[in-house]
């Protein structure tokens, strides 16, 4: 995956500048991203009962096939100059359908391979890819678009999932749950979800997830207001930035596998969770460029330990029979809504300023996670 991480990171950036070159809209980027969006949020709860009804390395296969078809369609396209707007948002959408199916069997996969007591594990360490390869990836983006173009990108990134595909096809499950399919498909899909409505602890991290989605994390899509206006540091400010928040990211999720299985995970998640929203009030406040970048690193940090221990606890909390569909509604709570937060952040940062918009989140996160910790006590003993 952190082969293919690395390529679909070079993409996305190769991509979003092929829009802005063809286009010279910053609202069609913003189309662009949403569409790849959207579909994670409509039809990443089927996946998931795609995932418990159907083996979980066929569906990773065809996925990642689809993936690699679609950016050699999109390398093609932009090496014959034939490409237009309108196709990379053809594509971008159909790139989101494929991740609403295969987001969920791939989170699912997780535990039957390395099993519960090496979950954290195997899910920091994936974190540990995605982050690495959000470093990685970009700054090979822009060497790489100046030196073979952007369908050389684009051929780079559908390359890079031979790896993947390759790892899939040589891995061997040797313990799986029996799958009944017997049930209708809506059936299954309604019997996830009164699972996780009946289990209140599950549904207290859904909660964790959706209001850090909506709120806390979309503070990202204002770094380039809050770098060029507020801090005054410029593009190369804003990678540094950015930079920062991947470097705490990257140092949460190598400390996690390192503490491997440790008890106690719901205390750490509660003091990760406040850590967030006190870090996000403090950037708000910030106009110091050095501040900023160590609150930045507190944010990323914060923000991936919280992440990979809601994984990791609703993948423990999970019977076999249902753990698709758990996952697929961990994903439309995480990606799903992730695209709303962004509107949100940039309603209110118009109307209230930027340092405002991500104060608010700030409290916001802050109230509903002291509602929690309140209404369900339970969490800081699991």
């Amino acid at each position: 995956m952190f082969v293919s991480l690395i390529g679909s990171w070079i993409q996305t950036i190769a991509q979003s500048w092929l829009v802005f070159q063809l286009t010279n809209s910053a609202f069609l980027l913003g189309v662009v991203g949403f569409l790849s969006s959207i579909p994670i949020f409509l039809l990443s709860l089927f996946g998931g009962v795609t995932a418990d009804r159907i083996n979980k390395k066929s569906i990773l296969i065809v996925t990642q096939v689809s993936f690699m078809l679609l950016a050699f369609l999109l390398a093609v396209l932009t090496h014959l100059r034939l490409i237009t707007p309108s196709q990379i948002m053809l594509i971008a959408l159909l790139n989101g359908v494929i991740m609403a199916f295969d987001a969920p069997s791939r989170q699912a996969l997780v535990v039957e391979l390395v099993g519960k007591k090496y979950l954290l594990n195997a899910i920091a360490l994936n974190s540990a890819a995605f982050n690495s390869s959000r470093i990685i990836g970009p700054a090979m983006a822009g060497i790489l678009i100046a030196g073979i173009g952007m369908s050389g990108c684009f051929y780079i990134n559908g390359i890079s999932f031979l790896a993947v595909i390759a790892a899939l096809l040589f891995i061997r499950i040797e313990h799986t749950h029996k799958r009944n399919n017997s049930a209708g498909f809506i059936k299954d899909l309604f019997e996830g979800l009164v699972f996780i409505k009946d289990n209140k602890t599950v549904l207290a991290l859904m909660g964790m997830v959706g209001i850090s989605s909506l709120f806390g994390i979309s503070y990202l899509i204002l770094m380039p207001v809050v770098a060029d206006n507020i801090l005054k540091v410029g593009i190369k400010g804003l990678g540094v930035l950015m930079s920062s928040a991947g470097l705490g990211a990257l140092l949460a999720a190598l400390a996690l596998a390192k503490m491997g299985d440790f008890r106690f995970k719901g205390r750490f998640l509660m003091l990760a969770n406040f850590v967030f929203c006190a870090s996000l009030i403090l950037f708000s406040l910030s106009k110091i460029y050095l501040f900023s970048i160590i609150i930045l690193v507190l944010l990323g940090w914060s923000s991936v330990s919280a992440t990979a221990l809601i994984n990791t606890l609703l993948q423990q909390l999970s019977p076999d029979p249902v753990r698709g569909r758990v996952m697929s509604a961990y994903m439309f709570t995480f990606a799903g809504i992730m695209p709303f937060g962004n509107l949100l952040a940039g309603s209110l940062a118009a109307s209230l300023g930027v340092s405002a918009a991500i104060m608010m989140a700030g409290i916001i996160c802050a109230v509903f996670f002291i509602l929690i910790n309140l209404v369900y006590p339970k969490i800081r003993n699991i």
